[in-house]
């Protein structure tokens, strides 16, 4: 797909072909590396057209709708050049496709973590899971689109290299001007006779085509200064337009890192009701190991005392009931002191 400023749109199935008069004129600012992060929108712009990549997908279509609708309705005493209209609509666009994922997350998280914490369940931890992972993937993005602009607005010759129409407009002065140079000292070496030369100062002709010549370089010297000029202006739209979406992505990118930031306070306090469960569960199995403790100790003197040997103390009436009764009472004894000692070390609560 092509899109130009005189509203040509030509697409083929997948990627579009074109070949430009001048390919230095393609923006040096559009890396291989930068591409994936307009995964959406990949173009590559030059002074007069854009390249759109993946012309069939809608999201593109809509972009070189738009820009040629804006193209077509400027407004007045917008002098923006092709490439940074371009350049702003994509941005427009890249900023406003991230911004809308991070408020959908925004609307799915924040009710899935309140419901997280206030039931632990594998079917929430899952979906938080799956968030997460999307929050990550998104976050990284904003990123590279955020480190991508500010790098761009830290270096003054990159915004000055992407005034691709300034660049063309140079390259065809340059070009015109050797041209008429060219013609000019032509025709005066045809004019000049090589038998009888004759005294620059003396021949009007000659006096003219000098005059010609100085003119011509008077008046590029003054276009280059315009140039100049209108360059530095500019460059000053165009850090005034990469700073407005800087802001609208450092925006989005707060918002993402605000959500990484919840999600970790409910990722801390999960981990501390787990940790409060798992000492409960210690506890019990410390005062469980006690208790058993104490049984066993009632469970030996019954054995003992179950064994066939022959002693006084099966002669006494009531004796073995007496051994129990002592034998359990020592055994609750036992068992308060070891609750105590726990609670005196700090290992039971109070």
């Amino acid at each position: 797909m092509v899109v130009e400023p005189l509203n040509r749109f030509e697409t083929t199935d997948n990627k579009s072909r074109h070949t430009t008069r001048n390919p230095n004129l393609t923006a040096p600012w559009i890396q291989q590396e930068s591409m994936p992060e307009l995964r959406r929108i990949r173009c590559v712009i030059t002074a007069d057209e854009v390249l759109l990549l993946n012309s069939l997908d809608s999201y593109v279509f809509q972009y070189a709708a738009e820009l040629q609708r804006r193209l077509l309705q400027r407004a007045e005493g917008d002098e923006l050049p092709f490439e940074f209209r371009a350049l702003e609509l994509a941005l427009e666009a890249a900023c406003s496709f991230l911004d809308a994922q991070a408020a959908e997350l925004e609307i799915e998280a924040y009710p899935l973590l309140d419901e997280l914490t206030s039931k632990i369940s594998t079917l929430n931890l899952e979906r938080v899971r799956r968030l997460k992972s999307r929050l990550v993937a998104l976050t990284r993005r904003v990123q590279k689109v955020r480190d991508e602009i500010e790098q761009l607005m830290d270096d003054d010759g990159d915004m000055a290299e992407m005034y691709l129409t300034e660049k063309k407009m140079r390259m065809e002065s340059s070009s015109v001007f050797g041209d008429q140079s060219l013609a000019t000292f032509n025709a005066a070496a045809a004019g000049t006779s090589v038998s009888a030369p004759v005294s620059p100062v003396s021949s009007p002709t000659e006096s003219r085509k000098l005059e010609k010549t100085y003119s011509l370089c008077r008046s590029r010297h003054d276009s280059v200064k315009s140039s100049d000029n209108s360059v530095t202006e500019h460059i000053e739209e165009l850090e005034m337009l990469l700073e407005a979406y800087f802001v609208v992505i450092d925006s989005t990118l707060n918002k993402l890192t605000s959500l990484k930031e919840y999600i970790d306070d409910t990722e801390d306090f999960i981990n501390i009701q787990l940790d409060n469960v798992r000492n409960q569960l210690i506890q019990f199995e410390l005062l469980l190991t006690t208790a058993t403790f104490v049984v066993a100790i009632f469970g030996v003197v019954a054995g003992v005392f179950g064994m066939n040997f022959e002693t006084d103390v099966f002669s006494i009436q009531n004796a073995f009931q007496w051994v129990l009764i002592i034998t359990g009472v020592v055994g609750a004894f036992i068992f308060c002191f070891f609750v105590w000692f726990f609670k005196y070390k700090r290992l039971m609560p109070l």
